[in-house]
Protein backbone atom coordinates (compact mmCIF):
# COMPACT_ATOMS: atom_id res chain seq x y z
CA UNK A 1 0.00 0.00 0.00
CA UNK A 2 0.93 3.57 0.00
CA UNK A 3 2.16 5.60 2.84
CA UNK A 4 -1.39 7.52 3.34
CA UNK A 5 -4.06 4.39 2.97
CA UNK A 6 -1.08 2.39 5.16
CA UNK A 7 -1.42 4.82 8.19
CA UNK A 8 -5.04 5.07 7.67
CA UNK A 9 -5.04 1.18 8.34
CA UNK A 10 -3.15 1.25 10.95
CA UNK A 11 -5.44 3.67 12.23
CA UNK A 12 -8.78 1.27 12.16
CA UNK A 13 -11.06 3.82 11.61
CA UNK A 14 -14.89 2.75 11.97
CA UNK A 15 -17.74 5.09 10.53
CA UNK A 16 -19.88 4.52 13.26
CA UNK A 17 -22.40 7.40 12.71
CA UNK A 18 -23.10 9.64 9.53
CA UNK A 19 -25.77 12.60 9.85
CA UNK A 20 -26.43 15.87 8.96
CA UNK A 21 -26.64 18.85 11.15
CA UNK A 22 -29.27 21.86 10.61
CA UNK A 23 -28.46 25.12 12.94
CA UNK A 24 -30.03 28.81 13.32
CA UNK A 25 -29.90 31.83 14.67
CA UNK A 26 -27.43 32.39 16.97
CA UNK A 27 -25.81 29.33 18.63
CA UNK A 28 -22.05 28.10 20.07
CA UNK A 29 -21.18 24.81 20.88
CA UNK A 30 -18.01 22.95 22.26
CA UNK A 31 -18.09 19.75 20.61
CA UNK A 32 -16.85 17.33 23.69
CA UNK A 33 -16.91 13.94 22.47
CA UNK A 34 -13.57 13.87 20.21
CA UNK A 35 -11.05 11.72 21.80
CA UNK A 36 -10.28 8.72 19.98
CA UNK A 37 -12.38 10.17 17.55
CA UNK A 38 -12.00 11.67 13.78
CA UNK A 39 -15.29 14.06 12.63
CA UNK A 40 -15.45 14.94 9.01
CA UNK A 41 -18.12 17.39 7.42
CA UNK A 42 -18.75 19.61 4.91
CA UNK A 43 -20.70 22.61 4.96
CA UNK A 44 -23.79 21.87 2.39
CA UNK A 45 -25.52 24.79 3.16
CA UNK A 46 -24.76 28.20 4.88
CA UNK A 47 -21.55 29.00 6.91
CA UNK A 48 -20.23 29.26 10.47
CA UNK A 49 -17.20 30.00 12.62
CA UNK A 50 -15.15 26.97 13.54
CA UNK A 51 -12.11 27.75 16.33
CA UNK A 52 -10.28 25.41 19.00
CA UNK A 53 -10.92 26.23 22.45
CA UNK A 54 -7.22 26.45 23.81
CA UNK A 55 -5.53 28.26 20.69
CA UNK A 56 -5.75 30.11 17.45
CA UNK A 57 -7.93 32.38 15.55
CA UNK A 58 -11.84 31.58 14.76
CA UNK A 59 -12.07 30.11 11.15
CA UNK A 60 -15.09 30.52 9.15
CA UNK A 61 -16.28 28.14 7.17
CA UNK A 62 -18.98 28.74 4.24
CA UNK A 63 -20.80 26.16 1.85
CA UNK A 64 -18.48 23.77 -0.50
CA UNK A 65 -15.87 24.14 2.44
CA UNK A 66 -15.08 20.67 3.82
CA UNK A 67 -13.69 20.25 7.91
CA UNK A 68 -11.38 17.59 9.43
CA UNK A 69 -11.27 17.10 13.44
CA UNK A 70 -8.76 14.10 13.95
CA UNK A 71 -6.59 15.41 17.07
CA UNK A 72 -9.73 14.89 19.69
CA UNK A 73 -8.66 18.52 21.22
CA UNK A 74 -11.90 20.45 22.39
CA UNK A 75 -13.40 22.83 19.29
CA UNK A 76 -16.27 25.16 19.56
CA UNK A 77 -18.01 25.56 16.36
CA UNK A 78 -20.73 28.96 15.98
CA UNK A 79 -22.65 31.54 14.44
CA UNK A 80 -20.41 33.69 16.02
CA UNK A 81 -16.98 33.22 17.60
CA UNK A 82 -17.56 35.75 20.64
CA UNK A 83 -20.36 33.80 21.94
CA UNK A 84 -20.27 31.56 25.03
CA UNK A 85 -20.76 27.55 24.04
CA UNK A 86 -23.15 24.85 25.20
CA UNK A 87 -21.60 21.54 25.65
CA UNK A 88 -22.53 19.45 22.51
CA UNK A 89 -23.13 16.32 24.57
CA UNK A 90 -25.99 18.12 26.84
CA UNK A 91 -27.29 20.12 23.74
CA UNK A 92 -28.21 18.02 21.45
CA UNK A 93 -30.16 14.87 21.29
CA UNK A 94 -28.38 11.40 20.22
CA UNK A 95 -27.25 11.11 16.73
CA UNK A 96 -28.89 9.22 14.32
CA UNK A 97 -27.75 7.58 11.45
CA UNK A 98 -28.88 9.18 8.12
CA UNK A 99 -30.99 11.81 9.73
CA UNK A 100 -30.18 15.50 10.64
CA UNK A 101 -29.98 16.89 13.48
CA UNK A 102 -31.70 20.11 14.06
CA UNK A 103 -30.46 22.89 16.55
CA UNK A 104 -31.73 26.04 17.45
CA UNK A 105 -34.82 25.46 14.92
CA UNK A 106 -32.43 25.49 11.79
CA UNK A 107 -32.34 27.07 8.45
CA UNK A 108 -29.24 28.79 8.31
CA UNK A 109 -26.37 26.30 8.14
CA UNK A 110 -25.91 22.54 7.16
CA UNK A 111 -23.69 20.28 7.79
CA UNK A 112 -23.07 16.60 6.83
CA UNK A 113 -20.59 13.93 7.16
CA UNK A 114 -19.53 11.15 9.60
CA UNK A 115 -18.35 10.49 12.79
CA UNK A 116 -15.47 7.72 12.97
CA UNK A 117 -13.81 5.66 16.13
CA UNK A 118 -10.29 4.64 15.73
CA UNK A 119 -9.20 1.76 17.42
CA UNK A 120 -5.69 1.19 16.24
CA UNK A 121 -3.10 0.85 18.80
CA UNK A 122 -1.26 3.44 17.53
CA UNK A 123 -4.27 6.04 17.11
CA UNK A 124 -3.16 8.70 19.52
CA UNK A 125 0.14 8.41 17.92
CA UNK A 126 -0.25 8.69 14.39
CA UNK A 127 -3.32 11.41 14.81
CA UNK A 128 -0.79 13.32 16.24
CA UNK A 129 0.92 13.72 12.89
CA UNK A 130 -1.92 15.70 11.93
CA UNK A 131 -2.85 19.27 12.56
CA UNK A 132 -5.87 19.56 14.78
CA UNK A 133 -8.34 21.17 12.22
CA UNK A 134 -8.10 20.37 8.97
CA UNK A 135 -10.01 22.88 6.74
CA UNK A 136 -10.39 22.58 3.28
CA UNK A 137 -11.58 24.82 1.30
CA UNK A 138 -13.95 24.84 -1.72
CA UNK A 139 -12.12 23.63 -5.05
CA UNK A 140 -13.30 20.88 -7.54
CA UNK A 141 -11.55 18.23 -6.36
CA UNK A 142 -14.00 18.75 -3.20
CA UNK A 143 -16.78 17.46 -5.41
CA UNK A 144 -16.10 14.03 -4.83
CA UNK A 145 -15.99 14.29 -1.69
CA UNK A 146 -19.07 16.25 -0.82
CA UNK A 147 -20.79 13.48 -3.37
CA UNK A 148 -19.37 10.75 -0.78
CA UNK A 149 -21.26 12.55 2.17
CA UNK A 150 -24.62 13.41 0.27
CA UNK A 151 -24.44 9.23 -0.91
CA UNK A 152 -23.82 8.18 2.36
CA UNK A 153 -26.71 10.33 3.98
CA UNK A 154 -29.12 8.80 0.52
CA UNK A 155 -28.22 5.50 1.87
CA UNK A 156 -28.87 5.54 5.73
CA UNK A 157 -31.85 7.58 4.93
CA UNK A 158 -33.55 5.16 2.47
CA UNK A 159 -32.30 1.88 4.45
CA UNK A 160 -32.15 0.06 1.19
CA UNK A 161 -30.35 -3.83 1.50
CA UNK A 162 -26.63 -3.36 2.00
CA UNK A 163 -27.00 0.22 3.34
CA UNK A 164 -24.94 0.22 6.42
CA UNK A 165 -22.13 -1.70 4.73
CA UNK A 166 -22.36 0.73 1.42
CA UNK A 167 -22.22 3.61 3.73
CA UNK A 168 -19.14 2.19 5.98
CA UNK A 169 -17.07 2.22 2.78
CA UNK A 170 -18.54 5.82 1.40
CA UNK A 171 -17.34 6.92 4.94
CA UNK A 172 -13.59 5.91 4.64
CA UNK A 173 -13.50 7.08 0.78
CA UNK A 174 -14.51 10.81 2.54
CA UNK A 175 -11.75 10.26 4.63
CA UNK A 176 -9.03 9.05 2.83
CA UNK A 177 -10.28 11.94 0.24
CA UNK A 178 -10.37 14.73 2.77
CA UNK A 179 -6.41 13.85 3.61
CA UNK A 180 -5.46 13.39 0.42
CA UNK A 181 -6.77 16.92 -0.39
CA UNK A 182 -4.99 17.74 2.65
CA UNK A 183 -1.87 16.53 1.16
CA UNK A 184 -1.97 18.81 -1.75
CA UNK A 185 -2.84 21.86 -0.01
CA UNK A 186 0.40 21.49 2.00
CA UNK A 187 2.56 25.46 1.99
CA UNK A 188 5.38 24.35 2.57
CA UNK A 189 5.75 25.73 5.86
CA UNK A 190 4.67 22.82 7.75
CA UNK A 191 6.78 19.91 9.78
CA UNK A 192 5.49 16.55 10.11
CA UNK A 193 4.90 13.44 8.01
CA UNK A 194 1.74 15.23 6.02
CA UNK A 195 4.66 17.57 5.53
CA UNK A 196 6.73 15.06 4.53
CA UNK A 197 4.90 13.11 2.16
CA UNK A 198 3.32 16.22 0.01
CA UNK A 199 7.29 17.12 -0.65
CA UNK A 200 7.77 15.49 -4.26
CA UNK A 201 11.58 13.94 -3.19
CA UNK A 202 11.07 13.44 0.66
CA UNK A 203 7.52 12.19 -0.52
CA UNK A 204 9.34 9.45 -2.87
CA UNK A 205 11.62 8.74 -0.15
CA UNK A 206 9.01 8.34 2.39
CA UNK A 207 7.25 5.51 -0.24
CA UNK A 208 10.42 3.81 -0.49
CA UNK A 209 10.77 2.77 3.15
CA UNK A 210 6.91 2.03 3.20
CA UNK A 211 6.90 0.00 -0.23
CA UNK A 212 9.82 -2.36 1.41
CA UNK A 213 10.36 -1.53 5.08
CA UNK A 214 12.19 -4.97 5.75
CA UNK A 215 14.91 -3.47 3.71
CA UNK A 216 13.96 0.30 3.87
CA UNK A 217 17.06 1.61 2.13
CA UNK A 218 20.20 2.95 3.52
CA UNK A 219 20.47 6.59 3.61
CA UNK A 220 22.82 6.66 0.25
CA UNK A 221 19.82 4.51 -1.60
CA UNK A 222 17.19 6.98 -0.29
CA UNK A 223 19.24 9.79 -1.06
CA UNK A 224 19.51 8.68 -4.61
CA UNK A 225 15.59 7.89 -4.34
CA UNK A 226 14.90 11.37 -4.01
CA UNK A 227 17.46 12.89 -6.40
CA UNK A 228 19.75 14.22 -4.12
CA UNK A 229 22.68 14.10 -2.31
CA UNK A 230 23.30 12.22 0.86
CA UNK A 231 23.78 15.41 3.04
CA UNK A 232 21.10 17.57 1.00
CA UNK A 233 18.64 14.72 1.22
CA UNK A 234 19.25 13.98 5.16
CA UNK A 235 18.89 18.00 6.01
CA UNK A 236 15.64 18.11 3.90
CA UNK A 237 14.14 15.11 5.24
CA UNK A 238 14.32 16.21 8.76
CA UNK A 239 13.60 20.18 8.26
CA UNK A 240 10.13 18.40 6.57
CA UNK A 241 9.35 15.66 8.87
CA UNK A 242 11.07 16.62 11.91
CA UNK A 243 13.38 13.67 12.45
CA UNK A 244 16.31 12.04 10.31
CA UNK A 245 15.69 9.32 7.65
CA UNK A 246 16.86 6.33 10.06
CA UNK A 247 14.76 7.70 12.87
CA UNK A 248 11.75 6.99 10.84
CA UNK A 249 12.13 4.07 9.22
CA UNK A 250 13.04 2.68 12.66
CA UNK A 251 9.81 4.08 13.94
CA UNK A 252 7.99 3.00 11.17
CA UNK A 253 9.53 -0.73 11.53
CA UNK A 254 8.56 -0.81 15.11
CA UNK A 255 5.10 0.28 14.66
CA UNK A 256 4.49 -2.37 11.74
CA UNK A 257 6.39 -5.16 14.30
CA UNK A 258 3.78 -4.26 17.44
CA UNK A 259 0.66 -4.99 14.82
CA UNK A 260 2.30 -8.26 14.06
CA UNK A 261 3.04 -8.80 17.88
CA UNK A 262 -0.25 -8.30 18.66
CA UNK A 263 -1.79 -10.46 16.09
CA UNK A 264 0.30 -13.57 18.05
CA UNK A 265 0.47 -15.54 14.86
CA UNK A 266 3.71 -15.02 14.46
CA UNK A 267 7.14 -16.19 16.07
CA UNK A 268 9.28 -12.96 17.54
CA UNK A 269 12.43 -14.15 14.97
CA UNK A 270 10.07 -14.28 12.05
CA UNK A 271 8.71 -10.47 12.86
CA UNK A 272 12.45 -9.40 13.35
CA UNK A 273 13.58 -10.44 9.69
CA UNK A 274 9.79 -8.98 8.07
CA UNK A 275 11.15 -5.73 9.39
CA UNK A 276 14.48 -5.89 8.54
CA UNK A 277 16.83 -7.34 11.83
CA UNK A 278 18.75 -10.59 11.31
CA UNK A 279 19.16 -10.69 15.07
CA UNK A 280 16.45 -11.07 17.29
CA UNK A 281 17.92 -9.60 19.89
CA UNK A 282 19.31 -6.44 17.73
CA UNK A 283 15.11 -6.49 16.58
CA UNK A 284 14.57 -6.75 20.99
CA UNK A 285 16.63 -3.27 21.39
CA UNK A 286 15.30 -1.35 18.89
CA UNK A 287 11.86 -2.31 19.89
CA UNK A 288 12.39 -1.62 23.84
CA UNK A 289 14.22 1.78 22.92
CA UNK A 290 11.37 3.13 20.27
CA UNK A 291 8.13 1.84 22.29
CA UNK A 292 9.27 1.63 25.75
CA UNK A 293 9.23 -1.97 26.80
CA UNK A 294 9.98 -5.52 25.57
CA UNK A 295 8.36 -7.34 22.13
CA UNK A 296 6.80 -9.75 24.36
CA UNK A 297 5.55 -7.79 27.54
CA UNK A 298 3.62 -5.38 24.16
CA UNK A 299 2.61 -8.81 22.78
CA UNK A 300 0.98 -9.78 26.23
CA UNK A 301 -0.86 -6.64 26.65
CA UNK A 302 1.46 -5.20 29.47
CA UNK A 303 1.02 -0.99 29.72
CA UNK A 304 0.82 -2.05 25.74
CA UNK A 305 0.15 1.48 24.80
CA UNK A 306 2.73 2.63 22.39
CA UNK A 307 5.34 5.28 24.25
CA UNK A 308 6.58 5.88 20.10
CA UNK A 309 6.65 9.58 19.03
CA UNK A 310 6.39 11.17 16.22
CA UNK A 311 7.19 14.66 14.91
CA UNK A 312 3.09 16.49 14.85
CA UNK A 313 1.74 18.84 11.99
CA UNK A 314 1.04 22.51 12.78
CA UNK A 315 -2.18 23.74 12.22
Amino acid sequence: MDPLSEILSLLKPRSYITAGFDAGGDWSLRLDDLAGRIKCYAVIRGSCWLMLEDAGEPVQIVAGDCFVLPSGRPVRISSDPALAPTLASEALAPDRDGETVTYNGGGDVLLAGSRFEVSGRHADVLLRTLPPVIHLKAAGDQVALRWSIELMMQELREARPGASLVAQHLAHIMLAQALRLHLSQQSGAEIGWFAGLADPQVGAAIGAIHADPGHGGTLEELAARAGMSRTVFARRFREKTGETPVAYLTRWRMMLAAERLVAGSETLARIARAVGYESENAFNTAFTRVMGLSPRRYSKGVDAHSLVELPRDDL
